[in-house]
């Protein structure tokens, strides 16, 4: 079973990275980390920041192996928009909404594969109605509440990976664990530190910090909860993408005995 997973930025995969041994790869146009998890060989590409940029990056992989990708994950941080998430938790939702319409279908909501979202659940996350993508980081509070009316958690990328799976027939999930609370402010305004590419630009970061050196005790705190999710994504990715593809090869099996 070939499982494509994306993440925005390499911090995001570097614990799942640690715990396998993945390796470069192509899958078509794309430049993938990969290794076989169980009955899965698993892709993972590091898209950069922004819906266009995960779904072009996720598009290359998929125009070229599109017949034999059998399920796209769009993981990765976000940040909780409700009370109720916690640091580290997983969530896994069932369809993502954008402010902007993509796809030839011209919608601004994807549905997530309800088989995927099963299996999430018995894996251990919690199932929620939506997540939000958004073209430019989120950092207030205040903006956090209006989005919870829309959403769970706000992220900003799933919307355009999924909605590049959905057009290749690809079934796909969004699963994302808290990162930031939602009642905390991001210390700095995030936007300011990507480039075009939808990469954390070190200089701007700096600049940034320069400017703005109360800032620090806070990017410590968000250092380390980033850290706590990213490590709890990995823990569940690596169960979870190893239980699809058990399951999934046993239904094929059971099928093919019938």
């Amino acid at each position: 079973m070939k499982i494509l997973v994306t993440f925005a930025m390499e911090n995001e995969f570097a614990p799942w990275r640690a715990l396998r041994p993945f390796r470069p790869s192509d899958w078509g146009k794309a430049e993938v980390y990969s290794a076989q998890i169980g009955a899965a060989e698993v892709g993972v590409i590091v898209t950069g920041v922004g819906p266009r940029v995960a779904g072009l990056r996720a598009q290359d992989a998929m125009h070229a192996n599109g017949s034999s990708i059998q399920m796209c994950v769009s993981s990765g941080l976000a940040g909780a928009v409700k009370s109720e998430y916690a640091i580290g938790q997983v969530l896994a939702a069932k369809a993502v909404r954008s402010a902007m319409p993509g796809g030839d279908r011209g919608t601004n909501l994807v549905e997530c594969s309800g088989a995927l979202l099963s299996f999430a659940e018995s894996c251990g996350a919690t199932l929620v109605n939506r997540f939000y993508t958004s073209e430019r980081a989120i950092g207030t509070a205040e903006e956090k509440e209006h989005i919870g009316q829309l959403a769970d958690a706000v992220e900003m990328e799933s919307f355009g990976v999924l909605t590049e799976a959905a057009g290749a027939g690809i079934p796909g999930v969004a699963i994302r664990a808290i990162s930031d609370l939602a009642e905390e402010e991001l210390p700095l305004d995030m936007n300011e530190v990507f480039t075009h590419e939808g990469r954390v630009s070190v200089p701007r970061v700096l600049a940034q910090v320069a400017r703005h050196p109360g800032a620090m005790p806070g990017l410590m705190k968000l250092g380390k909860q980033n850290k706590t999710a990213a490590e709890s994504l990995a823990q569940f990715l690596d169960r979870y993408v190893a239980t699809v593809a058990e399951r999934t090869a046993a239904l094929g099996a059971r099928g093919a005995g019938q």
